[in-house]
């Protein structure tokens, strides 16, 4: 199972790293970018690859490349990695590439799929949490619904909430899916009716949003003057959490008259938003969503 990285050029464009340098690679997967950015580096440059997957994290350590050390962990603790390596304020790069991956969706077993039967799982990190379906059989309709609205954008909350509550006991992806799909709806779209609702309950069950306001001012923490922040998202509820932050952080917060900013910026935006090309979509199709952020940490907040 083959996960392609998206936006490789740009990242390596955004971020430029240096033969020396020292990157954290937030979401390592099967290590496309990482790979891609140790192409870059010689022998003295380093990366730190975070992955919640433990089977992204054994892939990794098959790679045996003494620059790379691949960490299991959810990236929210990207703050307390870096100080036990003392990268705090050193880091070069820092890249953030969300969401879930292809060999994730394709393996049944994972409980991501919408079209392949498997359970009630969805958790990155297998032995981290509770799975979809246990929570799924106690969820109260209004709570379920208000995750499908709030994490999936989803229209149909309401209605899918209680066709999924009155469904119980649900035991497989296939089922959930079935039931999700005459629920909301036939709709004249490329994307499978249950998409959206899917995507709300995978955010939920990994905290995906909580662990990403989190972490982005960690990375921006750990970062030198100079180094970069990049941020790959693929859908509008991560892509305006990054958003936001990137122009907060970039601004300037002006004190009462006469004196002194209450904040000066920590970031200045180097890239607002980067899209595939057309040749990329047409390659990988799953990249068509893709939108990339660039930031550039500023000297005068220091540390």
């Amino acid at each position: 199972m083959n996960h392609e990285p998206v936006l490789v050029e740009a990242v390596l464009e955004g971020l430029a790293p240096g033969r020396a340098a020292s990157v954290v690679d937030c979401t390592f997967g099967r290590g496309g970018h990482t790979g891609a950015i140790l192409s870059r580096m010689g022998p003295t440059g380093r990366v730190v690859a975070i992955d919640r997957d433990p089977d992204a994290v054994r892939a990794g350590r098959r790679l045996r490349d003494p620059r790379l050390e691949v960490v299991h962990s959810r990236f929210d603790a990207l703050r307390g990695i870096c100080g036990e390596r003392d990268l705090t304020g050193r880091v070069d790069g820092v890249l953030f590439d969300l969401g879930v991956s292809s060999p994730q969706l394709e393996d049944p077993a994972r409980g991501f799929s919408i079209r392949a039967r498997g359970p009630l799982d969805m958790r990155m990190d297998p032995g981290e949490g509770e799975p979809l379906g246990a929570w799924l059989a106690r969820v109260s309709e209004r709570e379920l619904a208000g995750v499908i609205a709030r994490f999936g954008e989803e229209r149909h909350a309401r209605r899918i909430a209680g066709a999924i509550v009155r469904a119980r006991p649900l035991e497989t992806t296939t089922d959930l899916a079935a039931v999700v799909e005459r629920a909301a709806l036939a709709r004249d779209a490329p994307i499978h009716p249950a998409t959206r609702t899917f995507q709300a309950l995978r955010i939920h069950v990994n905290r995906e949003i909580e662990c990403l306001e989190a972490a982005l001012p960690a990375a921006v923490d750990v970062l030198r003057p100079g180094g970069r922040l990049a941020v790959i998202s693929f859908h509008s509820l991560e892509d305006r959490v990054a958003k936001r932050f990137l122009r907060t952080e970039s601004r300037e917060v002006p004190g009462p008259r006469g004196l002194p900013s209450m904040r000066r910026p920590r970031l200045r935006i180097v890239s607002d938003r980067v899209r595939p090309s057309p040749d990329e979509v047409a390659a990988n199709p799953r990249c068509r969503s893709a939108v990339l952020r660039i930031a550039e940490r500023l000297p005068e907040c220091g540390l």
